[in-house]
């Protein structure tokens, strides 16, 4: 599969999941709308995606975040199915992104040293 074709995939995986979570329709009650897609990870057969979230949660929420977005991958999956014609709807998991709060730590610690 081309590269290219993979990051259009990735692509419009991360819009309809990002859609999903902002309009509510995943209903469960560990999943904050604070929470973020920051990317998808695609693999060559189309098979699997390594889709990466946070935020600024605590790293606990974050956590069930990303619990309950594991748990309810199936229903996330089969709605982008209906909604991407692709031949494989690819198999979710969801991993927490700290990257986000670490990177707002450092720039906090910058400004405190430039007091």
């Amino acid at each position: 599969m081309s590269e290219w074709r993979l990051k259009r995939v990735e692509s419009q995986l991360l819009a309809e999941l990002a859609t999903l979570i902002l309009s509510g329709e995943v209903r469960d009650p560990r999943i904050s709308q604070l929470v973020t897609v920051l990317g998808v990870t695609v693999t060559k057969d189309l098979k699997h995606a390594k889709v990466r979230v946070g935020g600024f949660l605590e790293p606990a929420a974050l956590e069930r975040a990303v619990a309950g977005l594991n748990n309810a991958s199936g229903f996330m999956q089969s709605r982008i199915g209906r909604r991407l014609k692709y031949k494989y709807t690819p198999q979710l998991t969801f991993v927490a992104d700290l990257s986000v709060r670490e990177g707002y730590e450092v720039t906090r610690r910058i400004e405190e040293l430039d007091r």
